[in-house]
């Protein structure tokens, strides 16, 4: 087999096709190296037969549409995918023999609805479901991200053989492509743990700024073909996770608060709470909205901002985010700083909004 990685910095394009044969495959293929592939394919006297994204990437504008349009290629994604150019929709366990290799996709949600990882006969390529090492996996707090569907993504690569080699779609600091056997030793994504325990694994990892990210998904949603569709800060890693708390507090208890009780304290006595939302920036203005007069630290940073809170200290701080999970984190990290009075918004602003209570 034909099989190389063409990039030369974090994002991960893998060219795929038969040893001698003169028909390949392009796989997560970025914008900014567009006239780079177009060029080794004419250099190489390669035609290229499908572009494949494994999922809608948020941290840089896929060339699929542009590489369909230029090279009349087909375009696959997953079923799931918004994407209005892709040509080819595949779904969980379908096989796809592209130039007479064998393409297996596996629905692998978590970092995004659209993920799939492909298997090759010796290889599975894994987007960004699963990273390298320590790398861990994907983020799962961008649109789309579901942390109890990553958790049942992982399950299912206990269904394949250790050895593998294992090709995600970024790698940031040097790490050299192993087999799944080595990763479920060293991989911490793949330490087996209930649905509850990876719940409170992510929630104990920051996250990092994403709010730029929201416009290079609807540039991919949008198969747009100029690079400068959306900001993307240079040298980003922003996909990755990043690990900024101290493990101990995590044997900390915390308190939880109900939604109702927390509506009931807001409207009887507002000037004893601070409502911290440790949130994204851009999930302030979702769907889920956010609740009026709070105080915005995101949890990726919170730990290194907690002088912000020090005029708070007498009052009780009732920490919020998406569904409780990085909340639980948040008043951790807090009470391990010497905060008296800190509660968690149990269910989190999914709760929240369930109760019809006001949100901005």
């Amino acid at each position: 087999m034909l099989f190389e990685q063409l990039n030369p910095h974090y994002c991960r394009t893998y060219l795929i096709g038969e040893e001698g044969g003169e028909h390949v495959v392009l796989v997560d293929p970025s914008l900014e190296h567009l006239n780079d592939y177009l060029e080794l394919l004419r250099k190489r006297n390669l035609k290229l037969t499908h572009v494949i994204d494994t999922h809608t990437h948020a941290d840089h504008i896929s060339a699929g549409a542009a590489l369909k349009e230029k090279t009349g290629c087909e375009y696959v994604m997953h079923e799931g995918a918004t994407a209005k150019c892709v040509t080819i929709r595949v779904k969980d366990g379908d096989v796809l023999k592209l130039n007479g290799i064998d393409f297996r996709f596996m629905h692998t949600p978590g970092h995004t609805k659209d993920s799939v990882s492909i298997i090759l006969k010796d290889k599975i390529l894994t987007g960004d479901f699963l990273f390298l090492d320590d790398a861990g996996g994907g983020r799962d707090d961008l649109p789309g991200g579901d942390v109890s569907e990553h958790w049942e993504s992982l399950n299912k690569l206990d269904t394949l053989p250790d050895s593998l080699v294992v090709y995600p779609a970024h790698e940031y600091e040097g790490r050299e492509p192993s087999t799944l056997g080595r990763q479920r030793k060293s991989n911490p994504h793949l330490q087996k743990r209930s649905g509850r325990e990876f719940a409170e694994y992510i929630g104990s990892i920051g996250m990092g700024p994403a709010e730029w990210m929201k416009d290079v998904i609807k540039a991919n949603y949008e198969c747009a073909a100029d690079p400068k569709a959306a900001y993307i800060p240079e040298d980003t890693k922003a996909c990755q996770i990043v690990r900024t708390v101290d493990k101990s507090v995590h044997d900390i208890e915390v308190k939880l608060i109900s939604a109702p009780t927390l509506n009931e304290m807001l409207a009887s006595h507002p000037e004893d709470i601070v409502l911290l939302d440790v949130r994204e920036k851009y999930e302030l203005t979702d769907q889920l909205g956010h609740i009026e007069g709070i105080v915005h630290i995101p949890i990726g940073t919170l730990a290194q901002r907690l002088e912000e809170l020090e005029q708070y200290r007498d009052k009780i701080i009732v920490v919020i985010c998406r569904s409780g999970v990085r909340s639980v984190t948040g008043a951790q990290i807090l009470t391990k700083a010497g905060f008296q009075k800190v509660l968690v918004l149990q269910g989190g602003m999914i709760a929240w909004k369930k109760g019809n209570f006001p949100v901005e």
